[in-house]
């Protein structure tokens, strides 16, 4: 098995980060090297993990297993220093740019990546599982770490850095689909901003429902093809028929047509109802993408 790295998010709990690797490594797994996410490390209690963390890979060498292992640390930060906090969509595109960072650069390097989500602020977890879906291929995986309650209170504050499974601490495999590994194209989105990321999605269609709106269009006249453009934005009848300078009936005329051509193209049973919201649904992303003219 290739060596591989945990990469795991930390607040001010050492011991999320040994008991992660004590449990891959009891797996069998060959870690090589351990990457910790937190925040600023002015933190008195992310200040105090770091400091028990650089006595455990002393040297770089994990002593408890008796193995060598790398160990880094990366702070979440914007342009100018560490953040104390994600207090604003700012400190998330932040925190978003350093854990892609991180995460390509070791793609890049040919690493197999464990991710452990267990430590930290919850949005750097949720920013990270973003990442991990765009850039982690079918060998890298998400964990989470369940630790029983009495057994947390005892660990508390690196009290006790390491556990085994007689202790109840286990990882869970946290189902991921790495779909940039799937869709190459999508790769391309773990280098925007999440802002790009979120209207990304209003650019992309499904295939076989492309193919079905590109049948409808086919199917319109030039008049009900405007009414059809009219109605994707997400129009009522009323605002189509005040936009196109036509009446309320002519649009329902137009709009009875459409829907029959999609009701065929899309295979739906006559019992079911149509309306025009279905026209927003179907074809909004189909004329915002540009190649559609």
């Amino acid at each position: 098995m290739n060596p591989s790295v945990l990469v795991s998010t930390m607040g001010g709990q050492a011991q999320v980060v040994t008991f992660a690797l004590d449990a891959l490594l009891a797996q069998g797994e060959e870690v090589e090297q351990v990457v910790v996410l937190h925040l600023s490390p002015e933190d008195a209690r992310v200040q105090r993990a770091l400091i028990q963390l650089g006595r455990a890979f002393a040297d770089d060498f994990y002593a408890h297993a008796g193995r060598p292992c790398r160990f880094r640390h990366v702070a979440i930060r914007d342009d100018v220093r560490p953040l104390r906090d994600i207090r604003q969509e700012a400190d998330a595109v932040a925190t978003w740019q350093v854990v892609r960072e991180v995460l390509s650069t070791l793609k890049v390097q040919g690493r197999r990546i464990h991710l452990c989500l267990a430590g930290g602020r919850r949005m750097i977890g949720l920013l990270a599982l973003s990442a991990a879906m765009l850039i982690f291929d079918q060998y890298d995986r998400a964990w989470h770490m369940y630790t029983p309650r009495e057994f947390l209170s005892r660990a508390r504050d690196g009290a006790i850095l390491h556990a085994g499974p007689a202790d109840g601490v286990r990882l869970i495999q946290v189902p991921l689909t790495p779909w940039g590994a799937y869709f190459p194209g999508l790769r391309a989105l773990a280098q925007a901003t999440p802002e790009q990321m979120l209207a990304a999605p209003l650019r992309l269609m499904d295939r076989s429902d492309r193919a079905r709106c590109e049948a409808v269009v086919a199917q319109l006249t030039t008049r009900q093809l405007e009414v059809l453009r009219a109605f994707a934005p997400g129009r009522s009848p009323q605002e189509v028929a005040e936009v196109l300078c036509i009446s309320l009936k002519t649009v329902d005329t137009h709009k009875t047509v459409i829907l029959g051509e999609c009701r065929n193209a899309w295979e739906i049973d006559e019992k079911k109802r149509l309306d025009y919201h279905f026209l927003h649904d179907k074809f909004g992303l189909f004329f915002d993408d540009d190649s559609t003219g």
